[in-house]
């Protein structure tokens, strides 16, 4: 929304980030088998003889990029070798077992139901993609918080109470009843409880872990653009960094985790992710550049 190409253009803030890792890749059964079996990706998706067609839930969104990115990195182009569509989530599982979708990359519990009916198998987690890379956050207009700085940091320190409370192994089960109900997610607890009960796995989904989940890193920002114009979605000349800053609210973040007694991490953060690159949004542009695939 910042840079105008998810929607119409306005000044946003991200306030804080969420959680970590909690998202993967699931394939059909044939597929997952042939990977599993020692095929390479690009030849188990070539042996279909045509394009697959593999969803995701919106062209900008995280999905869309870890799924671009784990294709790149076996050397299958994302925009050229795969049909990549937009559905909900909900749906994937279903399209997936009635041979409309080839795969699709999406949050849990939906690659859970997948496997529970027999549809696919996950093939990748997307903390193997990039070791707990940032997911949702909690964002708004930069003018609100302009407007209102305290009730901003108030939203912060809310948040901040709620991720520590639900990244606790003692309450994972108590959240997969809560949004097994009808009224939230409507799928069986097991499959939700199965997912959020690898508290102690590097795979698993984050929400606090000490605070050091929920900074706004502007590099996380950064790299999210670097993709962006690696895959042809973002031109012309910007200083990408400057932009990164400006939506991540990093001083008002320390100012509430001060306030609510949390430790703020390093600003920045070093990673490898599954091609081998490094990132620590030191030099985007020369990370750009290092792709052997892109648009």
């Amino acid at each position: 929304m910042q840079l105008g190409i998810g929607g119409p253009q306005a000044d946003m803030a991200v306030l804080m980030v969420l959680n970590r890792n909690g998202q993967a890749i699931t394939l059909s059964g044939a597929l997952a088998d042939a990977i599993a079996q020692g095929a390479p990706v690009k030849d188990a998706l070539a042996s279909l003889g045509r394009k697959p067609v593999i969803a995701q839930t919106f062209p900008t969104g995280t999905h869309a990029m870890w799924l671009y990115y784990w294709l790149a990195a076996f050397g299958v182009h994302p925009l050229r070798d795969v049909r990549s569509v937009v559905i909900p989530p909900p749906q994937m599982a279903d399209a997936l077992a009635e041979g409309t979708l080839d795969g699709f990359c999406a949050g849990d519990p939906w690659h859970a139901v997948a496997e529970a009916r027999g549809a696919g198998r996950t093939v990748a987690y997307t903390s193997e993609i990039w070791p707990d890379h940032p997911e949702k956050v909690l964002a708004c207009r930069r003018d609100f918080v302009a407007l209102y700085p305290n009730t901003a940091q108030a939203l912060v320190r809310t948040m901040l109470d709620a991720c520590a409370w639900a990244d606790a192994p003692a309450h994972r089960g108590d959240i997969a009843e809560a949004l097994a109900s009808p009224e939230f997610v409507g799928v069986p607890r097991e499959q939700i409880e199965a997912r959020l009960a690898e508290a102690d796995s590097p795979r698993s989904v984050r929400f606090f872990d000490g605070g050091a989940v929920n900074y706004p890193r502007a590099s996380d920002g950064l790299w999210f653009i670097t993709q962006y114009r690696r895959w042809g979605m973002l031109d012309g000349l910007a200083d990408d960094l400057a932009v990164a800053r400006a939506v991540n609210q990093t001083a008002l973040y320390r100012e509430a985790a001060r306030a609510a007694s949390v430790a703020v991490p390093d600003e920045r953060r070093a990673a490898t992710l599954c091609d081998g690159l490094d990132w620590d949004g030191t030099d985007a542009a020369g990370r750009l550049a290092a792709y052997r695939i892109k648009a």
